[in-house]
Parts: structure tokens; sequence; C-alpha cells
């Protein structure tokens, strides 16, 4: 319950800001970091049991069938990304506080935060696969939110809607990559996943599987050649910024590299994607921070160096390569949280991040440059900070690799290199923002340091920065052991955290890179101008083009698709139907079965002709559209008497009731309509019309009669053994609605309510011309309500009340029902309002068919909560036998209340959708019916 808690407590505290906001901004920030807090406690109150190693998995089921439980995992890989979600959260929480103007809607800035720190807990504390996947969209969707925070900022709307394309898209290629894998290992759930590495890495679909996750992987962490969202990103509020590139969103990557290691990783399919990919990424940006002018941007690209730099680790496939990844991955949230934090102060008390125009910051602002300089020189590898000693573990790493032959030495060349740049734009960062001279046209001058307690964040993570360098035996060594079993899923292999290893290649490329770094930068000058000389790329422009190519296409197709012409769309569907039937007949050797049909008599025979006569006759009536509602009618009645004739008095009776409901509501609309329809199809498109019809309805016929000419296995005998002894009722149809299928008639029912809502709402306020004459000039009748009419509905509305309780009352073991007996309710109450009018039936008739609706929804979804309460599946129905004196033995079941909603519904929307067509004509009240 605690694990699940952790991950719930973010989504239940996203109110607490909302509700704060305007009681000031320190008691709302205050309001915002409740949750995280309440989490971190639970969090930390697992932690003696995690280090030992005993993780453990809760399980809540769920969509069991379709293998999705929640289900949330806590060990030390887990532990390890929660802690740094959570503990960097709260220090954003602090920081965002000083950071974001007065003026700025501060409680929806958290509850963004507090929505997308969620959705990370979700991801690393999922133990289901599929799971993990709602929680991997949610974290596409609410960084979305977080980067266009600034919305009035057209670089803000445009780099969320990049990150939001970039990473959803890789998004979709998981989802496919993690059916397959589940297909593969034969479940979803970690623990059995874990365990199937052979399996999986042996299957033909590996190589597929593979690609589709790093792919997504490889979007949500930036590693090229779809890294150019996140430096679009930085329109984001820095804390944002912070937040994202230290531990959530790009982490969410690696950390799946981490988590699925045992399974996925020692193939050449794994080294060589994995670590090319991670190679590649980590020289180009580490060569394009360099260049960069704007501080977040240098920053930005620093992180899509370090992420490639741990993805080329976990690509290189050994077991301290990945202690060496999940070292930096804790040292590059703490040095980069910071960074980012120390550039929002710059920005924040200076105005630019332009590092042409911030210099000399250090007589100014001494106590941010001693934070960022240490923070910064963390980046760089210095010795006594903790990125030199995951540095010297990748360096150490990238000598232990032998996969790609007499070319071995590329990789640690490259890491050198890469160490280089490294220390050079660090060095710039440090240099030309502290020292270099003095600020040059600063909106806000002169500068100075923030307020007090928006430095105590930087100070927290910078004071890890030092003694997870200087002690990290004492320090991070339990939580890194816990989180590499974890990821390994078996022993830790032996290493050492130890300050000094004496002299070795690995320090000498240490100091090949510091040394390299301190030239690159004094030589500084000739670089940006060969920088400035290259051909411009603004990866957001290509984007921006790309889209807009995408969305130029997708105008043009649907110009060709979508005419306007319904008839054309018609067309169009009858064509592909036909087109299928044709195929999925081809491959019958005979047509018929071995079944044979049953025999018509003739006064089937009879039925069957009308109908078709009917069906003809609306065809050639079209036009006059009186004449064809009537054979339409009649096509109603005679289908009607079909579902009678073969046994299915339910249906027959329902298809009675919605006849009438149809054919009074058609009438309705006709009163507003010419009552002839103008010709507008050619000759040609007629035969074509004629031609699609009979084509269609043969190949219907002909697939018919292939299906019951054949035998097949049908569900009906479940229901039919089950009725009684389940259900309680002996009329099958029923109780399939009420108790079987009960959840889907739950749902039709308030669809139901929901379109009578909207059709209401379409109605209200329209008022059409009242006609008149007909076609001809003749006037209509001045009486609206002649006497008899008047006469027989009031004679009619007790006989159809007492007719509507009995089907309603014998429903469940005979044919009828609470839909059925709510149609002929609202059949007579509407006959009312057709004979005597709106208003003389509205005053006789104070009901609010809103209510009425909603309440039939309530009380059957209320049904179903009380067979929760007793321990059953939601809407099972319950029923017993009893004896009364002279009535004798009957019986009471549950399902009588839940067709009592269906009733209630089927009146409230009926009469809300017919009643109100009533007040359309100009002659009618203004009065609206409630």
């Amino acid at each position: 319950m605690a694990l699940a808690l952790v991950v719930a407590l973010p989504f239940l505290g996203i109110l607490l800001p909302l509700l704060a906001d305007r009681k000031g901004r320190s008691l709302c920030a205050l309001a915002a970091a409740i949750a995280p807090a309440a989490a971190m406690v639970l969090l930390w109150a697992e932690r003696p049991g995690t280090f030992e190693g005993h993780g453990h998995v809760v399980r809540y089921p769920w969509l069991t069938e379709l293998g999705l439980d929640l289900s949330f995992r806590l060990d030390g890989l887990s532990f390890l990304f929660a802690l740094l979600i959570l503990g960097i959260g709260l220090l954003v929480i602090l920081y965002a506080r000083y950071y974001l103007a007065k003026q700025e809607p501060m409680g929806r800035f958290f509850a963004y935060l507090l929505l997308f720190m969620g959705a990370m807990l979700g991801v690393v504390l999922s133990e289901n696969l599929l799971l993990m996947l709602v929680f991997w969209e949610l974290t596409s969707l609410s960084s979305f939110l977080l980067v266009g925070f600034w919305s009035g900022s057209s670089d803000a709307r445009r780099g969320a809607r990049m990150a939001l394309t970039v990473t959803g898209g890789g998004g979709l290629a998981l989802l496919a990559g993690i059916l397959l894998l589940g297909h593969i290992a034969g479940s979803f759930e970690l623990s059995m996943v874990l365990e199937a590495g052979d399996i999986v890495r042996a299957h033909s679909l590996y190589p597929v599987a593979l690609t589709l996750i790093l792919l997504g992987v490889f979007t949500k962490s930036a590693q090229f050649p779809f890294h150019f969202w996140l430096p679009q990103a930085m329109a984001a509020p820095t804390p944002v910024s912070a937040y994202l590139h230290s531990a959530t969103m790009v982490k969410a990557g690696v950390f799946l590299l981490a988590r699925l290691y045992p399974v996925l990783a020692g193939t050449d399919w794994w080294f060589y994607m994995v670590s090319m990919t991670g190679m590649v990424t980590l020289l180009f940006g580490a060569g394009m921070a360099l260049f960069q002018h704007d501080l977040k941007g240098l920053l930005a690209y620093s992180t899509i160096s370090h992420l490639g730099l741990i993805t080329l680790l976990f690509g290189l496939d050994t077991e301290l390569a990945t202690v060496a990844a999940l070292f930096h991955i804790i040292n590059h949230a703490t040095f980069k949280a910071s960074l980012f934090m120390a550039a929002g102060i710059i920005d924040h008390e200076t105005g630019s991040r332009d590092m042409r125009r911030i210099a000399g910051l250090w007589k100014y602002m001494p106590h941010t440059a001693v934070l960022a300089m240490v923070a910064a020189s963390a980046m760089a590898g210095v010795p006594l900070l903790n990125g030199f000693l995951s540095k010297e573990m990748f360096f150490s790493e990238t000598l232990n690799q032998d996969l790609l032959g007499i070319f071995n030495w590329m990789i640690p060349v490259a890491a050198t290199l890469a160490g280089v740049f490294s220390v050079a734009y660090s060095l710039r960062f440090i240099h030309d923002v502290f020292f270099n001279g003095e600020p040059k046209d600063l909106p806000k001058y002169p500068p100075h340091e923030p307020p007090r307690y928006m430095k105590v964040p930087v100070e927290v993570l910078v004071f890890l920065c030092l003694l997870v360098g200087m002690l990290p035996a004492y320090t991070v060594a339990p939580l890194l052991a816990a989180a590499v079993a974890a990821s390994l899923g078996g022993e830790v292999p032996q290493y050492s955290l130890a300050i000094w290893h004496g002299f070795n290649l690995p320090l000498a490329m240490s100091v090949v890179a510091l040394a390299g770094g301190v030239l690159v930068y004094a030589c500084r000058e000739p670089l940006f101008r060969w920088y400035d000389g290259m051909p411009t790329m603004d990866a957001k422009d290509i984007f921006e083009r790309f889209i807009s190519s995408v969305v130029m296409g997708a105008r043009a197709l649907t110009r060709i698709l979508e005419s306007g012409s319904l008839q054309r769309y018609i067309a169009w569907l009858l064509l592909s139907a036909l087109a299928l039937l044709v195929v999925a007949l081809s491959d019958l050797k005979k047509l018929g079965g071995e079944v044979a049909l049953s025999p018509v008599d003739g006064i089937t025979t009879l039925g069957m002709l009308i109908l078709c006569v009917m069906a003809v006759l609306t065809v050639v009536f079209h036009r006059d559209r009186l004449k064809a509602l009537m054979t339409l009618s009649c096509a109603g009645l005679m289908v009607a008497l079909a579902f009678a004739r073969y046994s299915a008095p339910d249906l027959a009776l329902t298809q009675l009731s919605v006849e009438v409901v149809t054919i009074i509501l058609l009438v309705l609309a006709l009163f507003f309509m010419p009552d002839r329809t103008p010709q507008e199809s050619s000759s040609l498109r007629g035969l074509r019309d004629a031609a699609l019809a009979g084509g269609a309805g043969i190949a219907i016929a002909l697939l018919t009669y292939a299906v019951m000419t054949r035998p097949y296995d049908s569900i009906s005998s479940f229901f039919l053994e089950n009725s009684v002894s389940g259900g309680g009722g002996t009329n099958v149809v029923n109780v399939i609605l009420v108790d079987f299928r009960g959840f889907d008639t739950l749902g039709e029912i308030a669809v139901l309510a929901i379109a009578a809502v909207g059709i209401y709402g379409l109605l209200a306020g329209l008022h059409l011309p009242h006609p008149h004459t007909d076609r001809n000039g003749k006037l209509w009748s001045t009486d609206s309500h002649p006497m008899i009419l008047d006469v027989i509905a009031r004679l009619m509305m007790p006989m159809a009340l007492l007719v509507s309780a009995f089907i309603f009352l014998r429903g469940h073991n005979l044919p009828g029902g609470g839909f059925i007996a709510g149609l002929i309710t609202a059949i007579a109450l509407i006959l009312q309002y057709v004979a005597h009018g709106v208003e003389w039936t509205q005053q006789r008739l104070r009901w609010s068919y809103h209510s009425m609706a909603g309440l039939g929804i309530l009380i059957a979804a209320l049904t179903g909560l009380g067979s929760l309460a007793f321990g059953a599946p939601f809407l099972t129905s319950a029923f017993d036998y009893f004896h009364l004196p002279l009535i004798g033995k009957f019986e009471l079941a549950t399902a009588l209340l839940f067709d009592l909603g269906v009733y209630l519904t089927v009146v409230g929307a009926t009469l809300l959708i017919l009643s109100n067509i009533g007040h359309v004509s100009q002659d009618e009240s203004s009065k609206e019916v409630h």
C-alpha cells in the first residue's frame, strides 16, 4: 500500500497548490511540497530492506485479461530514481517559489509539476510494462504543459510542440516494442520478463523489438539524431529545465536501458546500436555545447553529451560499465540541477542568459559564483568532485572492450575527446560568466545576489557534489550497490569508489582531457570563427517546415477524399465492403454448407414479400417524404413481425417501440421541412447507386447464406444454462442485459442520456418559421389539436401506463423489461404533447426530464456499487424467493432496481428530445421543458 501511495501522492496533491494559489506564494509552494515530502518519507522508510536487496512487488488486479494490472515494484534501481525524482523535485519547488514572477500563476505551475512528478514515479516504480507505458505517455503530455508554461511566447509553444511530437512518436515505437517483448516473454510483468532474457534474445523478433524499444529510449533521452528537441525546450522556465534535465524526463530513457538490461543486452545488436548511438551523441553534444552563447543552451547540449556518455556505457555491455553508468546518473543529476538553477539565478538577476553580455559577475554575485564554479568543475571532471569519479570509471571501461577489433581504439579516443570539450565548455561557463571583464548592456544592472532561500537548493546540490566526490564510500556506495544489483539482476561485481587508483591509463586520459580542455578554450577565438563560417541549421525551423509540409500534404489528401458529398462517401464505403466480401467469399469451394435451411411457410413468405415491397416503395417514394415515411414504417413493422416469427419476442417488442418513437420523431421533423425532396442526382449517378445497392444486397445475401448453412459454435448455450441459476430469471435476453452484460447496458443508457442533453442544447433557443401552406399553396388546418385526437389520447394514457407497468414487472421472466416499458411510457406521454400542445401538457407534467434521466443512471450505477459492497463483481444481481399468504411464492431480484434505472433514463431522455422539438416552432410558447 505504501508503494502505491508513493506514486499516488503527487497526483492527489495537485489540488493543494491550486487551492492555495491566492493565499500567498510561500503557502502555495508549501502546499505543493506536502505530497512529495510525504512520498519521500514513505520511500525512505523502505530504504533498509531495499539496500539489503529485499525488493518487493505490490499488485492490484485491474484488466487482468489484457495483462494490465496496477502493479508496482521497488528495488534498488527504482529506489534510486524515485529518490532523485522526489528529492530534486522538492528542491525545485523551493527554487521556483522565488524564481517565478508575482503575476505568474504559481498554483498552475506547481500542479503541472506534480502531475509530471507522479508520471515519472509511475514510470520508475511500475512492475507492469503496460502500466509503465501509460505513465511514459503521461510524462510526454505533462512535460508539454511545463515546457509551454509561458504560452504567450512563440518559442515556448514551438518548443513544447516539438518535444511532444518527437517523444510522442518515440512512445508509439516503444509501445510496439513492449507489446512484442511481452509476446515473446509471455507476460508484461517485469518479474517474469527479466527472467526470460535468454528466450527473448534467441527469438526471431528480438531485433525488431530491440529496435522499437531503443527508438523510444533514444527519443526520450535526446540521443542523436533525435536530440534537437531538447535545446528548443529551453524556452521553459528554468525550474522546469533543472528538473527535466537532471532527474526526470531525459533520464526516463536511460532508466529503461538499465531496467531492461538483463533482458536485451548481451548481443551484437545491443552493442552496436546502443554504444555507437551513445558515442555519436557524446561527441556531438560536447562539441555543440562549446559554441552556444545562451547559458541554458550550453547546459542543454552538455546534457545531451552526458546522456550519450551514459548510453555508451550501457552499450559497452559489461557489468562494470553498468556500474559506471548508474554512478554517472547520480552525479549528473546533482551537478546539472545545480548548474541550471545557477543559470536561472543569473538570468533572474541580470535579465539575460547571453554569455557575450554577461561577464564579471564574480564581484556582483560571489556566493552564486562559487556555487556555480564548483558545479561546473564537477561537470568537467575535476578531482575531489563527484563527476571525476564516474568519468574515471567511464574512461576505464572504454579501454575494456574489444568488439570493434582493430578499431577498438576509437571508443577511448572519442571518450577522451569528449572529455576535452567537456572541460572546455565548463571552463567557458566559469570564465565568460564570472570573469572576462565587465557586463555589457544588461537589462538589470547592477546585478546582485538572489533571495537567500533561492540559493538553498543550489547549496544542497553542490554540497552533495563535494561530499560524494570526497567520501564516496560513506555516502553513495550503498545506494549505488543496490541499484547495480537490481539492474544487473544478480551479484554486484567488484569495483572501487576510491578517490585514488594510482597512476594508470584512465588517470592519464583525465589529465589529457583537463589539459586539452584548457588548450581548446584558450584557442576558442579561431574555433568560433570556424564555427560561424559553417552553414546555419536551425533545428526548430527545419522541424516547423517538416510539420508544415506534412499538414499541407494532409490537407491535399483531405481535399481529395473529403469532397463534401455524402453520396460519394457512402459509395466508397459500399465499394470497400463489397470488395472485402468478394475476397472473403472467393476462397469458398462452394457457397452452401452442409446445414439445411429451415423450411419457409406461406405466411412467412408473404411477410418477407411485403417487407421487400415496402423497402422498394420507400426508395421509389423517397422524394415524397410523407409517403416514404409511411412505407418505411410498414417495413419496420414487418421487421418486428419477423423477430416475433423467429422466437425473439423481446426484439420484436423493442423494434416495435423504437419504430413508433422514430416515426413520431420523423413526423415532428417533417413538419418544418418541405414535403418533397428536390431532384439533385443525375441519371448516371442514379444508375451507379442502383448498381452499388444491388451489388451490396446480393453480396450480403450470399454471405448470410454461406454462414447459415455452416455449423458454428454459439455462446447462447451458456446463457440458457445459467440464466436461472446465475441471474434468477427465465427471460434470457433480460438477464443478459441486466446481469451478464449489465456494464454494457449501463454504458448504453449513459450514452442515451448524453445524446439527449446534447440534442436539448442544440434545440434550446432555436426557432423556425411555422409553415401555413403546402407546396401547392393550400392552407393547413388551423385546428392544431383535433377533438378526436384529444379524446383518444386521454383514454389511451392510463391504458398505456398500465401496459408499461405490466411489461416492466414481467421483464425478468417473460418478454419485457425496463427499456421497452420506458419506450411505451414515453410514447404515451409524447402523445399528450401531440394531442394537447406543449403548454397544456407541461402544466400537468411538472417533471424535470434532465433529472429523470440522471436519476435513472444514478440508480443503475448504485445497483452495481451495491454488489461491490457485498464482495461480488460490479453489477452482479442478487435474487431470492419468498412466500406470502394468499400470494404464494414470488421472486425478488436486485435486477429490478437496475431495470428501474434503465426505465427512468429511457423515459427522461426520449421526452427530453421529443418534447423540445415542439419549441422549435415560432408559434409555440418560448418556455423550455426542463
